[in-house]
């Protein structure tokens, strides 16, 4: 049966399809060079002023006199219309080059703040005749810059490199209408961050180190990319150009500080919370040993930088939230925390605890000295950073110096819940009272507290508390089996049970030098490692199981702690279960150096503006074309080389079709016969080759054949 021969114009428009697919990218790169250099180079070089005067770049302030004059001759003896616009665009040029200081700032960085004047002048005396228009356009600067900042010159910045402590630089022109407008803004950020930077002015005159701080276009050329002012910082132990950062958001006291306290100090932000998140997304999230510090604002800006300083430097110990002010949740704080108007701080410290509550406005020396005294819950949590301290340790001293031998430490021990902060609020009362008669001489009523008391005046009587579910191994060793269900370790039931214990540690000279010298007489590593893990004072450890009520705590406390002096105890080591490690860092910390950068969003918009310099690169559009000419004739160069599909055999010609082969083979029988094909195929392909030139391709005319002597045919 005869083929039917495909479409011929299908399979034009076949080929013309998949050959426009394959120069696909020379297309578009010339597509863009073409659209660069018609539309986006004659928008990014415009018309300098000295061009609209006739006259060469960087002319003198005669030469503009001299260009206007004439240019201003010719338009008035000019028969043709009056041209408003070009004549108000070369009032405007002649204006600004011949103010010295505007000048200035013009040749060396390209700075013109009052080119819209242009614009709106044109529509307002559109029509009118040169004599109607009223000049000068420009007008100077209605105020002063007024800096209370240290003026920077060139011999001072080559001292600046390192500092301690980071620089934050303000770029100006005296003759800037925005600088002078900035000054009280500028004063304010100084203010805020004198405590934790230096603050410095460059005006533009000091030429080079202006340019040595600005930023440069593709050309070399430099500029401002938002004009002046502009901000610089400089990060502490910065020693070379690369680090210098520049701000390029707007120019407002909350972001410029913000911006300096995250980007250049990595300070840590506060949030702000509304009355219905503060418990569950701060008070309910933050460590329970932590003193909350809440401070109510009436304005919602952000937290000054010494605040956050302090939050950096005090997180061990507190944690820190912003509240926004509104007077009809007034009556809702008074009786939550007792503050009555912003702003305000707070510190929340134990259960049951009274607020402490400042009002007014607040500086760096008065809020350090706030948190100095408010730093530290009444009622300590004991953990791996404070056991040493708090002298509840048996590989570490007394509070009371290291010449104590016996000393006490009163702990709580639960999950964190209601009931925990039900028994902290009790041991608070009860280190209460104690402090109250350790600060009055012995009478009748307290008799029985003596011994507690003298303890507790000595610090020989600690009181702490610890997290049950977070320390289950230490837990465990002083209750045992018996607190594992409701009060070591992860909640099991409903009911959690805080429970007090007593520590009694006694510490033993001559028994601690004798293990020091067992340990010296040891070669064995592992026998020194047994004793160095073993503690240093003996424990003995009394469980009260008592009602939850201030009285019976303190005389059962008396009565231990009387016991516990008197009575001569053997003194014995054990191996006690090291606390769990608390974060070496904040959070914040952790985070940052886990991401390799500090702030994404800034790095991206940073390089995205780096980016945009390149936008007016000259060179842009012939290195598209020349792209496109390479990727164009390397895709030719490799569609002409492409191998096409060999002859068939004239062999196969003479072959009987398979429509004559009357056998219907198996399925079985079909996929051998695929299998053998294969190898057939390539023999048949490679038989089609002209073998190489051989004797015996050909016979002599006179040749014959020798017969042989052995041969069978005779």
């Amino acid at each position: 049966m005869p083929r039917v021969s495909a479409n011929p114009s299908s399979s034009r428009l076949f080929s013309m399809a998949s050959t426009v697919r394959a120069y696909t990218l020379p297309i578009i790169l010339f597509a863009g060079a073409m659209y660069y250099q018609l539309f986006v180079i004659p928008n990014a070089f415009p018309r300098s002023h000295y061009d609209v005067l006739q006259i060469e770049s960087y002319s003198s302030v005669d030469k503009v006199k001299e260009a206007y004059e004439n240019l201003e001759s010719k338009m008035n003896s000019a028969e043709e219309a009056f041209d408003t616009h070009e004549f108000l665009k070369i009032r405007y040029a002649y204006e600004l080059l011949t103010n010295p200081l505007w000048k200035r700032d013009y040749d060396i960085f390209g700075i013109d703040e009052q080119l819209h004047i242009v614009e709106s002048a044109s529509k307002h005396y559109a029509g009118k005749h040169i004599s109607e228009l009223d000049f000068p356009l420009l007008q100077a600067q209605s105020g002063s810059v007024d800096h209370s900042s240290k003026v920077i010159t060139a011999s001072d910045f080559q001292y600046i490199f390192p500092d301690v402590k980071p620089w934050l630089m303000q770029l100006y022109s005296s003759g800037s209408e925005n600088c002078a407008q900035f000054s009280k803004s500028w004063n304010k950020i100084a203010s805020l961050l004198d405590d934790v930077a230096n603050i410095g002015v460059v005006e533009l005159g000091e030429k080079e180190l202006a340019i040595y701080l600005a930023d440069r276009r593709s050309t070399g050329k430099p500029f401002f990319r938002n004009g002046v002012p502009s901000l610089v910082a400089i990060p502490a132990g910065c020693r070379s150009p690369k680090c210098i950062r520049r701000f390029n958001s707007e120019l407002t006291v909350d972001k410029v500080t913000d911006w300096f306290a995250t980007t250049i100090l990595g300070l840590p932000q506060i949030n702000y919370y509304s009355r219905e998140t503060l418990v569950p997304n701060f008070l309910g999230k933050t460590s329970h040993h932590k003193v909350k510090v809440l401070f109510f604002s009436t304005f919602g800006e952000r937290a000054a930088p010494f605040i956050r300083q302090a939050a950096k430097d005090y997180w061990a110990f507190s944690s820190f939230a912003f509240i926004l002010w509104r007077e009809e949740e007034s009556s809702y704080w008074l009786g939550a925390f007792g503050v009555e108007s912003a702003p305000a701080i707070v510190f929340l410290k134990d259960p049951g605890v009274k607020p402490v509550v400042h009002h007014g406005s607040v500086n760096n020396s008065i809020f350090l000295n706030l948190m100095e005294n408010n730093k530290q819950q009444e009622l300590r949590q004991l953990r791996s950073m404070t056991s040493m301290e708090l002298g509840c340790d048996p590989h570490g001293y007394s509070r009371a110096g290291y010449d104590t031998m016996i000393w006490y430490c009163a702990i709580v021990v639960g999950r964190p819940s209601l009931e925990l902060n039900r028994m902290r609020e009790t041991m608070y009362r009860v280190q209460e009272t104690f402090s109250k008669y350790s600060q009055v001489d012995a009478s009748s009523e307290n008799q029985s507290l003596a011994s507690a008391v003298d303890a507790f005046k000595r610090r020989r009587l600690t009181f702490a508390w610890l997290d049950g579910e977070k320390q289950k191994d230490y837990c465990q060793f002083y209750l045992g089996q018996a607190g594992t269900d409701h009060t070591c370790g992860q909640r099991r039931s409903a009911t959690d049970i805080p429970r007090l214990f007593v520590i009694r540690y006694l510490r033993n000279n001559s028994a601690v030098d004798l293990r020091t010298e067992q340990k010296s007489k040891w070669k064995s590593s592992l026998v020194q490692d047994l004793i160095s893990d073993s503690d240093l004072a003996g424990q003995f450890v009394a469980g009260y199981k008592g009602e939850d009520d201030v009285s019976q705590i303190t005389h059962w406390l008396a009565n231990i702690i009387s016991d516990g002096d008197s009575r001569d105890l053997p003194f014995f080591t054990l191996r006690t279960p090291e606390l769990v490690p608390d974060d070496t860092e904040p959070i914040w910390s952790v985070a940052a150096q886990n991401i390799p950068l500090k702030n994404l969003k800034q790095s991206i918009l940073g390089s995205l503006s780096g980016l945009s310099i390149y936008r007016e690169d000259p060179r842009v559009g012939p290195f598209l074309l020349l792209g496109a000419l390479i990727s164009l004739g390397t895709i030719w160069l490799r569609r002409s080389q492409q191998v096409h599909p060999s002859v068939p055999n004239q062999s196969s010609s003479n072959q009987p079709s398979e429509s004559n082969q009357p056998s219907q083979p198996s399925s079985k029988m079909s996929s051998q016969d695929e299998k053998e094909q294969i190898p057939r195929n390539r023999v048949r392909s490679r038989s089609n080759k002209k073998p190489p030139p051989s004797m015996t391709d050909f016979e002599p005319s006179n040749s014959y054949q020798v017969p042989l002597s052995d041969s069978d045919s005779e």
